[in-house]
C-alpha cells in the first residue's frame, strides 16, 4: 500500500473525554504511522475556549507528526478536504430521557453534519460514527451524505469486540494473540450478539462454561464500567477507535473483525441498516463483509433480535 505523507483528519466532540484520550493516539503514530496529521478539531460553540485548551496541550507535547490545526463549531468550514472524520460529538443520554428522545437529539445532529458532508466534504472521506446510538447515527449521516460511497460510513463494534476477547481470554486463561474470529454482530446496544461460533483459541474451536453469562456480559460491559467508576467508557473508547481506523487503513486479514456498515442484506439483514458484521479489512480503507459463514438457529435468532432493534431505531429516525 503506498504511504501517504499526509492525512486531514477531523475529530468531532474534540473537548470531550474520548477525544482526549484518542488525540495522543492518533498524534503519536498508533493509528497511522509515520503520517502527517493535519487536525480539525470540532465541538459546539459554547466548548471552543475548551479547544483552545486542547489546542495547547497538543502544542506542549511537541509531537513530529502535528501539521496544522483549526478549531471551530462549524462543520462546513472544519469538514473541508478532510480524508478521515471521527464523529465521537453527540447528545448525551440524560436521567430519565427515553430513547426515542435521545434518537431525536442525535438524529438532528447527524443530519446537519450529513448536509455538511454532502456540500463541502471529499467524496472519498472515510466516516466513523462513535457517538450513540451509533449505527442510526451513522445510518442518518449516510443519508444525508449521498455523493459520499455507502462502503465509506462505518460505526464503532470494536470496543465490544475488544471487550469480548478479553473477557474469552481471562476465562480460558489463554494468551489474547491466541484467539481469532470473536464476532460482534448487529447493534452496538444490549441487543448486539457477541458470537464464538466461529472462534479458535491456538487454532481450534472451543466452548465457554457459559455462553449465556458470556454473552450478557459483553452486552453490559459499558453499563459495568460506568456503575463501577461513575463514568462511561473513556480511555478503552479511545483505544477501540485507534484499533478500527488502524486495521481499516492498513488491512488485517489474519482474523474476522467487526465494524459497523451499511447492509446489503448479508445474512438476510434488512438493506440499508448499519450493522456489525464480520469483515475482512483489506488496508487503504477498504473491507468485504465475510458472507459465507454457517450460522446455528441460535445465532440466527440472535441477529433477528438485533435486527429489529435497528429497523425500530430507523422508523423512529425517520418519524424525526
Amino acid at each position: 500500500m503506498e504511504v501517504q505523507q499526509s492525512l486531514t483528519v477531523c475529530v468531532t466532540g474534540a473537548a470531550g473525554q474520548i477525544a482526549y484520550s484518542f488525540i495522543p493516539l492518533l498524534l503519536s503514530g498508533q493509528v497511522f504511522g509515520q503520517v502527517k496529521i493535519n487536525l480539525r478539531l470540532l465541538d459546539i460553540p459554547k466548548m471552543e475556549t475548551a479547544l483552545k485548551g486542547v489546542v495547547m496541550e497538543i502544542e506542549d507535547c511537541a509531537y513530529p507528526l502535528i501539521g496544522d490545526i483549526q478549531t471551530g463549531s462549524n462543520p462546513k468550514e472544519l469538514f473541508k478536504n478532510c480524508d478521515l472524520i471521527v464523529f465521537l460529538g453527540g447528545f448525551p443520554r440524560l436521567p430519565g430521557m427515553e430513547r426515542k428522545d435521545l434518537l431525536q437529539k442525535n438524529a438532528n445532529i447527524f443530519k446537519e453534519q450529513g448536509e455538511a458532508l454532502q456540500e463541502v466534504g471529499k467524496e472519498d472521506v472515510k466516516c466513523v460514527v462513535v457517538a450513540n446510538p451509533a449505527n442510526t447515527n451513522c445510518l442518518i449521516l449516510s443519508r444525508y451524505a449521498t455523493k459520499i460511497p455507502r462502503q465509506n460510513f462505518t460505526c464503532l463494534t470494536r470496543l465490544d469486540q475488544n471487550r469480548a476477547y478479553a473477557q474469552v481470554a481471562l476465562t480460558l486463561n489463554k494468551p489474547l494473540n491466541s484467539l481469532k474470529n470473536i464476532i460482534i454482530w448487529g447493534n452496538h446496544s444490549t441487543t448486539q450478539y457477541p458470537s464464538i461460533e466461529h472462534a479458535t483459541v491456538e487454532g481450534q474451536s472451543f466452548v465457554l462454561p457459559d455462553q449465556g453469562q458470556f454473552i450478557e456480559r459483553i452486552q453490559k460491559r459499558g453499563a459495568e464500567v460506568l456503575n463501577a467508576r461513575g463514568n462511561s467508557s473513556v480511555f478503552s473508547a479511545a483505544n477501540a477507535v485507534k484499533d478500527h481506523i488502524k486495521d481499516w487503513y492498513n488491512g488485517r486479514e489474519d482474523t474476522l473483525l467487526s465494524l459497523g456498515v451499511l447492509s446489503n442484506g448479508e445474512y438476510g439483514v434488512q438493506s440499508g441498516l448499519c450493522f456489525s458484521y464480520p469483515i475482512r479489512c483489506l488496508g487503504a480503507f477498504k473491507y468485504e463483509i465475510v458472507g459465507n459463514l454457517q450460522l446455528s438457529d441460535f445465532s440466527k435468532q440472535k441477529l433477528k433480535v438485533t435486527e429489529e432493534e435497528l429497523i425500530q431505531e430507523q422508523g423512529l429516525a425517520e418519524s424525526i
